[in-house]
């Protein structure tokens, strides 16, 4: 009997949680929610993770901010989401850092891709292989043709190691069989002047960032994503030569482990409604973003494809952090 009566007060219990969880999650949110950003103020994670922001909290009625918590070339900030409270009250605006760190910058704090639920993909961002105005190389043919007849002679630059645009000129480098030196800087800015000064010799960087520059102090010789830009047509994919070579910036949203599920949807059902409101179109096409979206389901398998691809380039390019 009294191992009965426990049964019939464990299915009783269970049900009022149900009751509650479901019950709390039409109500979520009821207090300010978080957004922790693992970068500085200003670029253009933060950027978006803001513009985002702003947007749930008019939907919600409900304040949501976003806390910078840079360093540990982006560890710092997810470890500390990561960590937080399963209750969709603090979240993660994380980029392709967490793929790559998985690799390249491992810590026993956290798993970058295997210590979140995933939310939602939230956008890519077109990436082109650009040099200055002045130098002779017209195509990215061009560069590689030369890179062969001068083994070494070649270097790029990049905002760091690690970067995108680093991991991007290693692809470049695995797949076309070239050598290029890499000259980490730190940040975009120092990168692109040395550029333009002719201290080093190509780059590849976010097409919002050169855009303005492009036909004028710089040549955007190839994009990086798998077919051409809207905003270049005339200039090919280096996925038309290299299938191999396919690199794009991204823009996740993921919360800390076991969130529930109730709450994860209410969280991508939100996302999804921002990304088809029209003053979000037109800041993405600004930016020269292309919205994604997707199921939780559908953000979790390209996250663990993006770890498995750059683990491949990390790997096979030796690269380490100092």
């Amino acid at each position: 009997m009294r191992l009965k009566a426990l049964a019939v007060w464990a299915v009783a219990g269970g049900l009022l949680l149900g009751c509650h969880v479901t019950a709390s999650a039409q109500d979520y949110p009821t207090r300010p929610v978080k957004i922790v950003i693992a970068f500085s103020p200003s670029g253009a994670i933060d950027v978006l993770g803001r513009f985002i922001a702003d947007h749930l909290g008019r939907m919600w009625g409900q304040q949501v901010i976003v806390e910078n918590r840079p360093g540990g070339s982006g560890n710092i900030g997810a470890a500390a989401a990561a960590q937080a409270a399963p209750d969709g009250y603090t979240l993660h605006f994380g980029a392709q850092t967490l793929a790559v760190n998985v690799t390249l910058s491992p810590t026993t704090a956290f798993d970058p891709i295997n210590s979140f639920d995933p939310i939602m993909l939230v956008a890519t961002a077109q990436e082109v292989f650009t040099v200055a105005v002045q130098t002779p190389f017209q195509s990215i043919n061009d560069v590689i043709a030369y890179a062969k007849a001068n083994p070494g002679k070649l270097n790029y630059g990049t905002p760091g190691l690690g970067s995108s645009s680093h991991l991007t000129g290693e692809m470049l480098k695995l797949a076309s069989h070239i050598e290029m030196t890499h000259v980490p800087y730190a940040g975009l800015a120092p990168a692109l002047t040395d550029l333009l000064a002719g201290h080093t010799d190509v780059m590849t960087a976010n097409l919002d960032s050169v855009f303005a520059q492009l036909g004028g102090k710089l040549k955007g010789l190839a994009v990086t994503s798998e077919k051409r830009a809207r905003e270049l047509p005339g200039l090919p994919a280096i996925a038309e030569t290299y299938p191999e070579v396919v690199s794009t910036s991204w823009f996740a949203v993921v919360a800390p482990p076991k969130t529930p599920p109730e709450i994860a949807g209410k969280l991508s059902r939100a996302f999804a409604e921002i990304l088809r409101e029209p003053e979000v179109e037109r800041k993405w096409r600004e930016m020269s973003l292309t919205p994604v979206g997707g199921t939780p389901e559908e953000v979790d398998a390209f996250l663990k494809d993006e770890a498995a691809r750059w683990r491949k380039v990390i790997v096979s390019g030796g690269i380490k952090r100092p």
